[in-house]
């Protein structure tokens, strides 16, 4: 175990959350009673319906976002961003940031089968995946709250009031780890009048059906509920394995003795998904001043498979380097194995008959209370959230004889707290203030099992063992934030803000246990183990940020704006809880530790709603530096993950935003999206890639005299200079009192690096996605049948690339190797027929 205890627990936490609970109940008793002595005002307004609307006489549809903490008409604010309304996620099944990421240009989610869970990047800024210990720099927002691990996309997301993807630094309403962007998403709330809605549906390519329960009563004039429940099952996958049988044999370091053991390939068909979704929501309403706004709800996804998604892209050879029998390329087909039968049933969260699998678990609560006083609203947003995440990986992704497997068991546990006070005075000045405090801890185990290990001198669990992990962080975060609003001129807004953060993170490392060939004095030493000196890591990080941000509007006519804005973001170092200490390495601590991310920069643009609300014109540039750039690189020679810190990189570019609603043609939309946008390093003295010659680029020594490469000017990962849109929706209501639908929508993405490090074997291709729906039913959606068709050219591409593990050798020499490259792979094609009952 690691030099010194953490004192915070989930018990802790749970305790802070009771308290800050009561502390809730007694703000909304004192308002009630408040209210009470005051004089009586007139009951609240019923709580919104969230049904998608009927169908508009022509004109564009009006989407209302929170993206600066307050309602606010999408046109009306100063932030490049794209909305996406209740109808727009049910009719094109925007269900997952998976989904949503395959509809947006721009933004991107590489599902990684460890680490973070994921990568997400806007503007081609983003976050590697390897590591567990680094936060996204796209923040992902869930009814006000901030979930920072990039596992949370085995989060399911269904029942949605509207999506809204804010680009570009946005520190001062969401705080920390908002770097690149944020992607917001809002639950529907209870009704004014009871609502039924019930569906279900099946995907013919994986073979999953789904289905979805929702009940939004409203129970008295001031108290509603709603109760959203989904479950889905696969009998299919979206990959296929074409991994075989084969044998593992390990090597007792006890006897010497050889076993051979046998292998057989994992599920055919993955990921094999099953999901199981749940949300109660409770409005309260008692007055038009007070609104208790209570959100509980819990995830449950399990796969069959871990890395589903990973491809080997590319092989210098063509084909495989730990498995020459198959060959590389892009294309929905992995090769991966079972654990073997017999180590299964010793190893640690290995299920018995050694199968891969990936089983995510989570819940949270959201308390929301806004309370408005004549000229000021007070808000306080409570969160408690705990997701778990256990898995057994086939980590190599080759089917390889050698074999290289992982289980593990991490938990990740948040209470926080943000309060804020938001004027509305009838002169020219007013104001928002508010706080943040959060509470976070991180609990890490993984055991890895490669190069024929087993030590029958060990405890059972550890005896095929080649090293295991045990870490966790503790982290506190204040935050208070403030902007002032002022409208100089009846035509001339301007803001400014900032946010101060502080934070302080406490964490440990170590490897409790090492195989004696790999430990120090063995003939491989390449791991330290706990009891080794050096073998417990431990740090006290602190860190401190001013944030600020201003921005000037200019309204010429109501439908006209202008804006101008100067923003900064502030992303939290940190400490990487999945890395390795290893013998090979120059320095471990710093392997472990690295600094925060910062963002500043401008941008500018116009938005405009012209023709009598039939077209939307909306144009922005921007430029922004990042210093710091958190980059993990592993390397797969002497098995070390590495979180870097490039020098800075800048983003600059152009967006274009079209739609086009003419009211000559009731139910017709045109919509369509440009993007240019220019990301490269600025300065990064980077690790080499494995296998990189000298005439590549690999000339530098680092630190111990390692290879090194200079990547100024060279792409950020996932940043295609070139990205667009286009997409026509028609609707129509006919005699009869049906109506039909139809929707076309096209994506295309410029080439880009996989990799972090501009391998040039990560290239990308440019690409079409297309997308398509029909659907047909009752005016007055009482019933629907939709058809709901994704990636219909069934077009591969992936969304990250690393070197394969074990492979590549010689870096920096002339007669380098290059090592595998695995893809992050996107999902096929998938065609839903899916049947709703509204009533």
């Amino acid at each position: 175990m690691s030099e010194y205890a953490f004192k915070t627990s989930r018990a802790h936490l749970l305790r802070g959350s009771a308290v800050m609970a009561m502390m809730l109940a007694g703000l909304a008793a004192g308002s009630v009673q408040a209210q009470d002595a005051a004089p009586a005002a007139a009951a609240g307004p019923a709580p919104t319906q969230t049904a998608a609307p009927p169908p508009r006489q022509g004109g564009l549809e009006d989407i209302v976002v929170t993206a600066r903490k307050r309602a606010e008409n999408v046109q009306e604010i100063p932030v490049a961003i794209t909305a996406i309304s209740s109808a727009q996620v049910q009719r094109r099944d925007l269900t997952s940031l998976e989904k949503i990421s395959a509809s947006t240009p721009q933004f991107t989610v590489g599902r990684a089968s460890n680490g973070a869970g994921a990568s997400l990047t806007l503007r081609g800024i983003g976050s590697p995946s390897t590591s567990i210990g680094v936060e996204q720099s796209v923040a992902v927002v869930v009814d006000g709250v901030y979930y920072g691990q990039g596992r949370v996309i085995n989060e399911g997301f269904f029942d949605l009031n509207r999506i809204e993807i804010l680009k570009g630094p946005q520190a001062l309403f969401f705080g920390k780890n908002a770097t690149a962007g944020v992607i917001s998403l809002t639950s529907a709330d209870p009704g004014s009048k009871p609502e039924y809605i019930f569906r279900a549906g099946y995907e013919f390519g994986a073979k999953q059906g789904y289905g979805e329960a929702i009940a939004s009563i409203p129970l008295t004039d001031t108290l509603g509920i709603r109760v959203a429940l989904r479950g889905s099952k696969m009998w299919g996958g979206y990959y296929k394995n074409e991994g075989t049988d084969t044998t593992y044999t390990t090597t007792d370091a006890a006897t010497g003795v050889s076993t051979v053991h046998d292998v057989t390939a994992s599920a055919k068909d993955q990921p094999q998904e099953k999901e199981a979704i749940g949300r109660l929501t409770v409005k309260w309403t008692p007055t038009d001043r007070l609104t208790v706004n209570l959100k509980g709800s819990g995830t449950y996804n399990n796969t069959a498979g871990n890395g589903w998604n990973y491809v080997v892209a590319h092989c210098a050879t063509g084909s495989s380097t730990l498995n020459p029998s198959y060959s590389c390329g892009g294309n929905f087909v992995i090769h991966q194995d079972n654990i073997p039968l017999d180590i299964a049933k010793v190893l640690p969260h290995s299920k018995s008959d050694g199968a891969l699998y990936n089983t995510y678990k989570s819940y949270q609560g959201t308390g929301t209370i806004n309370y408005k006083l004549d000229n000021l609203t007070l808000t306080s947003v409570t969160n408690y959230n705990w997701n778990n995440n256990k898995f057994a990986c086939a980590c190599d992704f080759q089917s390889s004889p050698t074999g290289t497997w992982a289980t593990e068991d991490s938990s990740f546990h948040s209470f926080s707290e943000e309060a804020r006070a938001l004027s509305s005075f009838d002169f020219p000045i007013n104001f928002m203030v508010g706080g943040l405090y959060q509470a976070t801890r991180r609990d890490f185990q993984q055991w890895v099992l490669f190069a024929g290990s087993e030590n029958s001198a060990a405890a059972p669990a550890d005896r095929y063992v080649s090293y295991s992990k045990l870490s966790a962080t503790e982290g506190r975060t204040y935050s208070g934030f403030g902007q002032v609003i002022w409208k100089i001129l009846p035509k001339v807004e301007v803001t400014g803000g900032v946010r101060y953060t502080h934070e302080t993170k406490k964490s440990f490392f170590e490897q409790p246990y090492v195989n004696p060939i790999l430990a120090p004095g063995g003939p491989l030493p390449v791991f330290i183990p706990a009891s080794a000196p050096g073998g417990v890591i431990n740090a006290n990080q602190t860190f401190n940020n001013w944030s600020p941000e201003a921005t000037i509007t200019y309204k010429p006519a109501h439908d006209i704006m202008f804006y101008g804005s100067y923003r900064t973001a502030y992303k939290s170092g940190g400490f990487s809880n999945s890395a390795i200490n290893s013998n090979l390495s120059d320095n471990p601590p710093r392997d472990f530790q690295f600094k925060p991310e910062t963002a500043a920069g401008f941008e500018i643009g116009a938005k405009t709603t012209l023709l009598d609300n039939q077209l939307r014109f909306n144009l922005n540039l921007y430029t922004f530096k990042y210093s710091n750039l958190q980059v993990d690189y592993f390397n797969s020679q002497i098995f070390a993950y590495q979180t870097y810190n490039a020098g800075s990189a800048r983003t600059k570019g152009v967006e274009l935003e079209l739609e086009y609603a003419p009211r000559s043609v009731p139910g017709l939309t045109l919509s369509g999206t440009a993007n240019y946008n220019h990301a490269r390093y600025g300065d990064f003295l980077a690790p080499c890639w494995s296998g990189q010659h000298p005439d590549q680029g690999c000339t530098l020594v680092g630190p111990a005299g390692a290879p090194f490469q200079q990547l100024a000017g060279k792409p950020t990962s996932i940043a295609p200079t070139w990205t667009a849109s286009a997409g026509v929706s028609y609707e129509k209501t006919m005699d009869s009192g049906m109506r039909f639908g139809i929707n076309v929508d096209t994506r295309y993405s410029g080439s880009y690096f996989g990799s972090s490090f501009a391998n040039p074997n990560t290239i990308q291709h440019s690409y079409w996605m297309l997308d398509a729906g029909v659907r047909f039913g009752r005016e007055d959606d009482r019933w629907e049948v939709a058809l709901i068709g994704k990636n219909l050219t069934n077009h591969f591409y992936f969304l990250g690339a690393s070197d394969g593990p074990s492979t590549g050798s010689g870096t920096g020499t002339p007669g380098g190797v290059i090592a595998d490259q695995l893809g992050l792979g996107n999902t096929p094609r998938t065609v839903a027929l899916q049947f709703t009952v509204k009533y």
